[in-house]
């Protein structure tokens, strides 16, 4: 019998933990509106008030047992979220190189730019597509591009280390295709020379790429003129004139994909129809939004799940922390509780109280351990290697991820209270009086 009880409430913790699990901020607050109610309207309820602020008062005299499930529960929220922000400012920055008024264009099937290939012909054939925005002069806001690796060192290393940057050849129209890009020192380079404007990111992962320096790309030497900035993936990279990047790569006269600015966002549905159903053509099209998002999925996974598993791992921890503290702090409670219970108080209430408590110390743990990732990491510059070389961008401890953290530490105070609670609840009268 006693087998079977407890695996029921083992059951009830998972189905509780999965519905907490996918639950948002609003189910939240309405369960805790609903708690509230319940307490205050309902004569168990009102038990369980009082019993609840009995405990909550004697936190202070049980300052080190609490702070046991206090710092456990920081520690696990604090290093999940800050795990967590790589992922979402990873995400962050790739989702920001799109947009649904641009898209790009690459060969049928290409996962990526540096596995398409576009001839000449074909960017003709895309440019002549409908739905293209024009310039003043009438032409199609179009750039077809070219991207390649070049190897440099890094900042920072005291062995030489070289690490792999991106280079993109663009075409003129490149900075009204993505208008967000502004030089901020130097200037832009010109047509026909090996001038380089580089990314923010790249000069803060690389060595020498500063306006006036030389640098070799492709055996051959390139000047520094400018520096931009853009806020997504972008700015991890070197940008020149795509004529003289494939002259220096012997990439003929071909292209890895087009990215061109529709006339508005919904133009894209025609401009898609016209470029794949163009039998010239065998080519894909995608918003530039839809394509960086697809682009941060694998990543992004890998990193999410990277953050869970070592999550996952400390919250075992914390949750035995809890467990051992709250039935030390029952134990000690033993005779108060009995005699609650001598005087009419139901099992219910003594449950909820003694979960109360644990969730009020879990939500103080979860809170300072989001506080403390906000501080550290929020906006912390970090790098790993993106298709062709490295991708510069900030963790973003973001209020949703604020909010999983929250709901990580009430889940561990869930787990670390129940069974204790429970234990309070359904120990005979006359055995707790004894033990106490």
């Amino acid at each position: 019998m006693k087998f079977l009880k407890n695996l029921g409430l083992f059951l009830l913790t998972i189905v509780v933990l999965v519905a907490w699990v996918m639950m948002p901020w609003q189910g939240a607050i309405a369960l805790a509106l609903l708690l509230a109610a319940w307490m205050f309207l309902f004569r168990s309820g009102a038990q369980a008030r009082s019993v609840t602020a009995v405990g909550v008062s004697t936190l202070g005299q049980r300052i080190g047992s609490s702070a046991v499930i206090v710092v456990g529960i920081a520690g696990v929220v604090g290093v999940l979220v800050a795990l967590l922000a790589m992922a979402e400012g990873y995400a962050q920055t790739l989702r920001n190189s799109g947009s649904n008024d641009t898209a790009i264009v690459m060969r049928g099937a290409s996962a990526a730019e540096v596995t398409s290939s576009l001839s000449r012909e074909d960017v003709v054939q895309i440019e002549q597509a409908p739905g293209i925005a024009r310039n003043d002069k009438g032409e199609p806001i179009v750039s077809a591009e070219t991207v390649v690796a070049a190897n440099l060192p890094v900042r920072g290393s005291t062995t030489d280390e070289e690490g792999s940057a991106q280079v993109r050849g663009v075409s003129p129209a490149a900075f009204t295709v993505r208008p967000h890009m502004k030089i901020v020192e130097g200037r832009t380079f010109q047509p026909g020379l090996r001038e380089l404007v580089v990314g923010k990111g790249a000069v803060r992962q690389f060595e020498g790429l500063k306006v006036g320096a030389t640098i070799k790309l492709g055996a051959q030497p390139w000047t520094v003129v400018g520096v931009f900035v853009s806020g997504d993936s972008m700015e991890s990279e070197l940008w020149a004139d795509a004529n003289v990047v494939n002259d220096s790569y012997q990439r003929g006269s071909g292209r890895n994909s087009a990215t061109v600015r529709l006339t508005n966002q919904a133009a894209f549905k025609e401009f898609k129809a016209g470029v794949e159903g163009n039998p010239q053509l065998k080519v894909t099209a995608s918003t530039t939004l839809e394509f960086f998002a697809k682009q941060s999925e694998q990543m992004t996974k890998i990193l999410r799940i990277i953050g869970i598993t070592v999550g996952s791992i400390m919250a075992v921890g914390a949750v035995f922390g809890a467990l051992n503290t709250m039935f030390a702090a029952v134990a000690t409670r033993a005779r108060e509780i009995a005699t609650l219970r001598a005087i009419g108080f139901r099992g219910l209430p003594v449950v909820v109280a003694v979960m109360l408590e644990t969730t009020l110390l879990a939500l103080i743990g979860g809170l300072i351990g989001g506080f403390v990732a906000w501080l550290l990491f929020n906006g912390f510059e970090a790098s790993t290697m993106s298709a062709v070389g490295k991708l510069s961008f900030n963790l973003a401890v973001s209020p949703g991820l604020l909010w999983e953290g929250i709901k990580w530490a009430l889940a561990i105070g869930f787990v670390g209270g129940l069974f204790p609670a429970v234990r309070a609840a359904s120990l005979p009268v006359t055995t707790a009086l004894r033990e106490a």
